[in-house]
């Protein structure tokens, strides 16, 4: 029996935070009418889809860190995620299809990259929908830690309120050093 996972990853053009990917096998009884990518489902409703995804699939999370992601950068951290989370599904597929137009470097696994694959197959959005929904809830407990920066509604990504609270507060331990504009302030909290 052929069993297909979708993968996807989040969080590639943030300023803070690790990269996250999710590999998804859905079960066949899914309703797929329901799964689009995630960038277009609202919160709430993107929760909900997670947890019918989690209850309902063989799923897995994957990330590479902050250090990761700037020692290798951005790309290559992404591939590290997905290949993570392609890695720790509980059943082994036969077949591997990856948002984007990359692949990770995994022997022994048929993988096929898809460009807008989360917009075009079901495994890939509900592996989109579960990988963001980890990721955002990661980053809105960073937030309650590191207050200031509006992570719990920016998310890490370059929003001028986000821009603005590094020139007053200054970068720290969870923001990627090697991306702009971040390399180009100085480091107060570290």
């Amino acid at each position: 029996m052929k069993i297909t996972a979708g993968v996807d990853e989040v969080g590639r053009g943030s300023l803070i935070g690790p990269v996250y990917a999710a590999a998804v096998i859905l079960d066949k009884n899914i309703d797929k009418k329901l799964l689009k990518d995630s960038k277009t489902i609202v919160k709430d409703k993107r929760e909900l889809l997670s947890n019918y995804i989690k209850k309902n699939s063989i799923w897995s999370v994957g990330k590479a860190s902050v250090k990761e992601i700037d020692k290798i950068n951005i790309l290559q951290a992404s591939l590290l995620a997905m290949k993570r989370a392609i890695k720790k599904l509980k059943k082994k597929p036969s077949h591997v299809l990856i948002d984007g137009n990359k692949i990770p470097d995994l022997k022994n696994y048929n993988l096929k990259a898809i460009i807008k694959g989360d917009q075009k197959i079901a495994s890939i959005s509900a592996a989109s929908i579960v990988a963001k929904v980890a990721r955002d809830k990661f980053i809105t407990t960073l937030a309650k830690k590191n207050k200031g920066y509006g992570w719990d509604q920016n998310f890490g990504y370059g929003t001028k309120q986000h821009l603005k609270a590094i020139k007053k507060l200054g970068i720290n331990k969870h923001h990627r050093k090697t991306f702009s504009p971040i390399s180009k302030f100085k480091t107060h909290n570290i």
